[in-house]
């Protein structure tokens, strides 16, 4: 029982010093996250298109 009782005593102590994010630190990674994938998205999207053309006009 001691095991446990000391291993529950760690956690308590261990997620004591845990920083939790505020919600405007939650807000901007979202919002940062969420660009930072619509412009790789849309980078992907243009290269795709532009390669479709290219071997469509020369396998015609």
């Amino acid at each position: 029982m001691s095991k446990v009782e000391n291993y529950f005593n760690s956690v308590k102590s261990e997620l004591s010093k845990v920083i939790f994010p505020i919600k405007e630190q939650i807000r901007t990674a979202y919002i940062s996250v969420f660009i930072v994938v619509t412009v790789i998205a849309l980078f992907l999207a243009l290269i795709d298109g532009i390669m479709s053309i290219s071997l469509s006009s020369i396998i015609n």
